[in-house]
């Protein structure tokens, strides 16, 4: 009779747990339709310990739905990689924004234009041209 309690006591459990780790859980979304392009936004002043997240499409229910730019809290000696949309294998599928040690991206992308950085004009982003810029690879010296 207590092994039988206690079975059915691990199987409680375990399905209750079950039930909660996909609520939790962030699950990949494929599109075979392109995002539409991002809108302009006016980017606010800089705030001191935040970086900007530009705004993007979000992929709610059938359909592309604009997200507003917003702060992110500042993490010291990391690189944010904002929310961006990206084609594998003729389908889309949208990267969140995250924390990363490196400010490299698996496409050597590293204004996030979607121009690689060997085709790219403006590799650091800070609009001075490559062939102008004295340091071409530092977005804070022109």
């Amino acid at each position: 009779m207590k092994i039988r309690k206690l079975v059915l006591a691990t199987l409680t459990a375990g399905a209750l747990g079950a039930a909660a780790i996909p609520a939790s859980a962030d699950v990949g979304i494929w599109v075979n339709e392109a995002p539409p392009a991002p809108r302009h936004e006016v980017v606010p002043a800089a705030r001191h310990g935040f970086v900007w997240e530009p705004g993007y499409y979000d992929y709610r229910h059938g359909h592309y739905t604009w997200v507003q730019g917003h702060w992110v809290k500042e993490r010291h000696g990391m690189y944010y990689h904002p929310t961006r949309w990206v084609q594998r294998e003729g389908r889309w599928t949208m990267e969140k924004g995250r924390w990363d040690k490196e400010r490299y991206v698996e496409n050597h992308d590293r204004d996030h234009d979607g121009i690689s950085n060997r085709h790219d004009h403006d590799r650091d982003g800070d609009g001075v041209p490559n062939n102008q810029d004295r340091a071409p690879d530092n977005p804070h010296r022109r």
